[in-house]
């Protein structure tokens, strides 16, 4: 079953259950499958790897959300936006631990021949590529920062 057709039914299984933010999440999660198919790029048919892309931002803007409301003092928006997060990351691979990251960054910076921080550009197009979804753009970029130094 692929990722799109997972999402259609626990969506079904949620509006059953009566579980408002859950359903909440999983319809925010096919609208945003729904625009980028009828965006044009795709022709009516969308990978799980880019579902998957799609979840990590939806992810990322609410725990984003959820810390300007932290920021603002409306915990209780801060909650539901967190809560919707758990339930869209629940469908996300398991990020990898710092020390598994460390592991594949030292490999790839072998592979391309890197030796200090004017090499992050060759290790960063390289890293992005094989660690999406696996780990945050951000944390592979001060992980490689943190390797690079003489």
């Amino acid at each position: 079953m692929s990722l799109e057709a997972q999402i259609n039914s626990d969506i079904k299984a949620a509006m059953l259950a009566r579980e408002k933010v859950k359903l909440e999440s999983l319809r925010a999660v096919k609208a945003a499958i729904l625009l980028a198919k009828t965006s044009g790029a795709h022709a009516d048919e969308i990978s799980d790897a880019e579902v998957l892309k799609i979840m990590q931002k939806l992810v990322k803007q609410r725990k984003e959300t959820a810390e300007i409301y932290r920021q603002q003092n409306r915990p209780e928006l801060a909650e539901n936006e967190l809560a919707e997060a758990g339930y869209i990351e629940a469908y996300l691979p398991k990020p990898m631990s710092p020390e598994e990251l460390e592991t594949v960054l030292k490999g790839i910076m072998e592979q391309v021949g890197a030796k200090g921080p004017a090499d992050m550009g060759k290790v960063m197009g390289v890293a992005a590529k094989q660690l999406a979804g696996k780990a945050d753009g951000r944390i592979i970029s001060e992980a490689v920062k943190k390797l690079l130094q003489p």
